[in-house]
């Protein structure tokens, strides 16, 4: 009877661990399907989006939406996203990143707002390599332009590594981000490609797209075309 007993809370203790990744699971295709509705819904109006001689010079794209009003507070975690940078063979397949701290929490006053960070150069690639790092002080970053024309201004270009984004109440504009921290979400992306792959090998586009992150690199890659005239 014991046996019994003991087999039947193994089964169930099972059923537990498979229940909760199953949720996990839920949560990053939820993630990738979002991230990917910001930049379509973004790029939807081209005089108000990203300029195209962005779009054509971006290394790196982080896009942060938001869920919950809640989870936006000043000094907590706050922000979940997803992020894939250029390679040799077109976009990377996603990792998963979180943005905490700063003092943004306090800029939005509680509303609604979906990030996108754009790394412009090499720079900003390597950043992203790492495990952690924080805006405005290990790596620059700048509100970035918006609409056909704000391209021209090429201020940005001298020292930022970054090009900062937000969208709330379906305003887009540039936003400055300093103290904020950009780190790896280890979990969700070990839970998309196994234990033995590694964030920088995912990024350099070493481990094929899975098949439920297709249709956001496939996102990406549509809007961040370089330009023929490069």
């Amino acid at each position: 009877m014991k046996k019994v007993i003991g087999v039947m809370c193994a089964l169930t203790m099972m059923v537990g661990v498979v229940s909760v990744k199953a949720q996990d699971k839920s949560k990053v295709d939820e993630r990738l399907a979002s991230a990917t509705s910001v930049i379509d819904e973004v790029m939807s109006v081209p005089d108000k989006s990203i300029p195209q001689s962005i779009l054509s010079g971006a290394h790196c794209l982080v896009v942060v939406p938001s869920y919950k009003k809640a989870a936006f507070v000043f000094g907590a975690q706050y922000g979940q996203g997803v992020a894939t940078c250029r390679t040799p063979r077109g976009w990377s397949a996603p990792v998963f990143v979180q943005l905490t701290g700063g003092s943004f929490g306090w800029q939005i006053g509680g509303q609604s707002t979906d990030l996108i960070l754009v790394a412009m150069n090499d720079n900003g690639l390597q950043d992203m390599l790492k495990n952690k790092f924080k805006l405005g002080a290990d790596a620059s970053a700048a509100a970035g332009p918006v609409g056909r024309d704000a391209g021209a201004d090429t201020g940005w270009k001298l020292n930022s590594e970054f090009l900062t984004y937000s969208r709330a109440k379906g305003l887009f504009a540039g936003i400055d981000l300093s103290g904020t921290v950009l780190s790896q979400n280890d979990n969700y992306t070990r839970l998309e490609y196994g234990s033995n792959v590694s964030y920088e090998k995912v990024l350099k586009g070493d481990v094929p797209t899975p098949p439920d992150a297709r249709r956001f690199v496939h996102t990406v890659a549509r809007y961040f075309v370089v330009s023929k005239n490069q």
